[in-house]
């Protein structure tokens, strides 16, 4: 009689590629550029649902990102021109 052999674990698993556009969206949006970042966003979550990569979180964080950004953006324009608004106001 043999002694069966022992047992070998298999090949080491590969780490998932993460997709390339989810990361260049979140760094996008986190310097600033925030509609090219949401829409960077948008392109790399669709690439991620079709080839199965990593970086569907990075995709979402850039979007929201994205999105907080514009609006702080847009209150800080329209609180702005308020200001303006009112001190021209107040010369007269």
């Amino acid at each position: 009689m043999t002694t069966p052999a022992p047992y070998t674990a298999g090949p080491a698993p590969v780490a998932a590629k993460t997709n390339v556009i989810s990361i260049v969206a979140l760094v996008l949006s986190i310097i600033g550029f925030t509609v090219v970042g949401i829409i960077l966003g948008f392109v790399g979550l669709n690439q991620v649902k079709k080839t199965g990569e990593a970086g569907r979180g990075l995709a979402i964080a850039a979007i929201v990102i994205g999105f907080i950004e514009l609006v702080l953006g847009v209150i800080l324009i329209i609180v702005y021109v308020a200001a303006l608004a009112s001190l021209s106001a107040s010369t007269y």
